[in-house]
């Protein structure tokens, strides 16, 4: 892998510092502070402080540019918004096997929920087939986010008109002790509760999710509105007790 300074080397590190100083002139202070709050598994010395729309402008701008080649081959990134803008270039990448391989490039490098779930191509629903054993392959890593952003497209592409129930099987069989895995398994079966109730209630029935999971999830779907309350009465009776997850 080559670093920042080999980089320069190269000469790609030109369009590397060209876009980091644009990403700086955008940078908002109080964001910055703000954003660091809500990603806890990153130091505020890797975040500039750039709001979403204007990463999203930026994105539009550069795609099929040069410059944005560069930046997608130099991996790691320092910054946060560098991997948010990284993930906004691939979401404009229209080819189904071309977004695939850009991906699997990126995502080992991924290291926080945000860059992990604003990172949704739409050209992964051109192939719903292939996607499926894709995301399979995604929810075999090791990697956390790798995990967390294959279930989230799960989640995504999958709980409507391509639901097939053995997907519950397969999310409440991964068991993690990483956070952010474990919150969006939770928030998956939140989803598929949602969309797929008859279908997902024996499987909260049964207890199929690890006891915190289990708990979670029932806890977002109370917290959704498209959960009738009748069935979020039938959900609070389903809950795990505190004693019994000591």
């Amino acid at each position: 892998m080559r670093t920042g300074e080999n980089l320069q080397q190269s000469g790609e590190g030109g369009a590397v510092e060209r876009i980091r100083a644009r990403l700086f002139a955008l940078q908002d202070e109080p964001y910055r502070r703000f954003s660091a709050k809500l990603t806890p598994t990153l130091d505020i010395g890797r975040v500039i402080g750039v709001r979403t729309p204007a990463l999203r402008t930026l994105a539009k701008e550069l795609r099929g540019t040069p410059d944005a080649a560069q930046f997608l081959a130099a991996l790691p990134h320092a910054y946060y918004e560098e991997n948010n803008l990284h993930g906004f270039l691939i979401e404009g990448i229209r080819d189904y096997d071309a977004c695939v391989a850009a991906l699997n490039v990126f995502l080992p490098y991924v290291d926080n929920w945000a860059t992990c779930d604003m990172t949704s191509p739409r050209a992964l629903g051109k192939n719903p087939r292939a996607l499926r054993t894709q995301i399979e392959l995604w929810m075999a890593s090791e990697r956390e986010f790798t995990v967390r952003f294959g279930v989230g497209m799960l989640l995504r592409w999958f709980l409507d008109a391509y639901f097939d129930p053995d997907d519950l099987e397969a999310v409440a069989a991964l068991r993690s002790e990483a956070y952010y895995v474990n919150m969006m398994i939770a928030w998956y079966f939140a989803t598929a509760l949602a969309k797929q109730w008859d279908a997902t209630l024996p499987c909260i029935e049964a207890r199929w999710l690890a006891p915190w999971v289990h708990n979670k999830a029932i806890q977002k779907a109370l917290e959704s509105r498209r959960i009738s309350p009748e069935r979020k009465s039938q959900l609070r009776g389903l809950k795990i007790s505190a004693r019994k997850l000591s």
